[in-house]
């Protein structure tokens, strides 16, 4: 039974919400607004998408698939201020510049940011309407951080330690496990055994993040960004190897280590969760498929526990009235395995389908609240054209792309203006085999297929402007916000 501090102090923050959802449900119905979060782990490609959302609104995307677009019932978009003045601005026009003008990716964001649009429309039946869109950009792996909430020191020790022998981690793992044989969790305090084991703990999880294993289960998330909580004693911990049913004596290094995961919970974990997360009407989750494909089928099986753990983190369902007051839910959630345009469109069918399978479980489960939920493989800028290419007899459905600068390949050094041709090998058409071994995937040259191209050029549209090439991004928006246009 929880402690009465305790379940007195999750009521009042239970109050707080629902007295700041009775607010902004007032807001909301002088100003209709979605709130939408997109995530993504580590070099989803976040920020690309982010970008190429808000240019292809404001500039006049090539969007078929997105129903008020296409019609032609768009009438104006514009950017406004953010409403948290808390929260940093999303850098949109730096990164667009870089994506456009330089013809580079943008810098990888590692904080909370937002970005509001609003779009004035005309609805199916012809009143003039408008829909304001709040972007909130965060990062991945602090979404990984929230069922530590409801995870006590001594399970997350005994989770984190548990996973870290599973192969490949223990071999990642190696150093922070010496230390961790040699640490006596009933000793008294100890700040410099505390730092040199959250050290080696935190270079582990580096490790493991690493493109060659592309682990994706990796909390606590602040280790790997800890920004401004550098050095700060909430990010000074790691998990202790403890002895059943023992009792933790107090000034122990356990009783330390422990107090500081607490802290790190009350003071990082929880402050996102009530003033992000919770808020979240909607939700996109960008998935680097391609790189746990790449580095294996143990990495596969990781990212799926990820995302199980992701989907079990949201709170879905049909959006009512009370829901709204007493329970913000997220009503849609679209997961969307991105970097597309690595793999021949012929490929695409079955990389949705492997990352349907990863998510089944959780959607299952899902379909009962009422909540939509949905699986895309896209390239929010696409930067590779499809072709044919001879091989013997065959002829191999390739990618053609410019190789980005410092990009190499069987010894050779790309200058950024060199168009190469890629195979990127064939996935499976059972979904089921990716989780198998790395040979499903049919990759045959590991080192090409997630080469790194530079971004392409505007293209033109139909009505004269000059739009980013894309895969699949109208479809995306039309799940996404397509019902708040009609």
């Amino acid at each position: 039974m929880p402690p009465v501090t305790t379940t007195i102090a999750r009521l009042a923050d239970q109050a707080a919400l629902a007295a700041r959802a009775l607010v902004e449900y007032g807001q909301h119905l002088l100003q209709p607004t979605v709130r939408l979060g997109i995530t993504g782990l580590s070099r989803a490609g976040k920020t690309v998408f982010i970008t190429a959302l808000v240019h292809g609104l404001l500039r006049g995307g090539r969007f078929p698939l997105f129903g008020a677009y296409a019609d032609g019932r768009i009438a104006n978009v514009r950017l406004a201020p953010q409403p948290d003045d808390n929260v940093p601005r999303f850098d949109y026009e730096n990164h667009i510049r870089a994506l456009v003008d330089e013809r580079r990716w943008p810098d990888s964001t590692r904080q909370i940011s937002e970005l509001r649009v609003i779009i004035d429309y005309q609805s199916g039946s012809g009143a003039e309407r408008t829909l304001t869109l709040d972007i909130v950009d965060y990062p991945g792996e602090w979404l990984l951080d929230l069922p530590l909430l409801g995870m006590s020191y001594e399970r997350w020790s005994a989770e984190s330690v548990r996973r870290s022998r599973e192969t490949p981690r223990a071999a990642l793992a190696a150093n922070w496990h010496r230390d961790l044989a040699a640490t006596d969790p009933m000793a008294p305090t100890d700040e410099n055994r505390a730092i040199a084991s959250a050290k080696l703990f935190t270079e582990y999880l580096r490790a493991c993040r690493d493109d060659r294993f592309a682990m994706s289960v990796l909390p606590p998330g602040r280790f790997l960004m800890p920004g401004d909580l550098e050095g700060s004693p909430a990010l000074t911990f790691a998990p202790l190897e403890l002895p059943e049913d023992a009792v933790r004596p107090p000034d122990s290094h356990w009783a330390m280590m422990a107090r500081r995961y607490e802290a790190y919970k009350d003071y990082v974990v929880k402050p996102f969760f009530v003033e992000h997360f919770q808020r979240l009407d909607r939700q996109i989750v960008l998935v680097d498929a391609l790189a746990a494909f790449n580095a294996g089928h143990h990495a596969v099986r990781d990212l799926q526990a990820a995302l199980t753990d992701i989907l079990d983190c949201f709170q879905i369902g049909r959006r009512t009235l009370l829901s709204t007051l007493f329970r913000p839910r997220a009503d849609r959630v679209l997961f969307a395995a991105t970097k597309a345009d690595h793999l021949h469109h012929s490929n695409h069918d079955r990389l949705e389908a492997i990352l349907q399978t990863m998510v089944q479980g959780a959607t299952e489960r899902a379909k009962f609240s009422g909540a939509q939920i949905d699986v895309i493989a896209l390239a929010a800028v696409r930067a590779t054209q499809e072709a044919m290419v001879g091989q013997g007899v065959e002829s191999l459905p390739s990618i053609l792309g410019r190789a980005a600068a410092g990009e190499t390949s069987g010894g050779r050094v790309f200058d950024g203006e060199t168009d190469v041709v890629v195979f990127p090998g064939d996935l499976p058409t059972d979904p089921g085999a990716i989780f198998e071994n790395r040979a499903a995937a049919g990759n045959t040259d590991a080192a090409l297929r997630f080469l790194r191209f530079r971004p392409p050029a505007l293209e033109k549209t139909d009505a004269g402007g000059a739009a980013l090439p894309h895969i699949r991004f109208d479809r995306a928006l039309q799940f996404i916000i397509g019902d708040r246009l009609q």
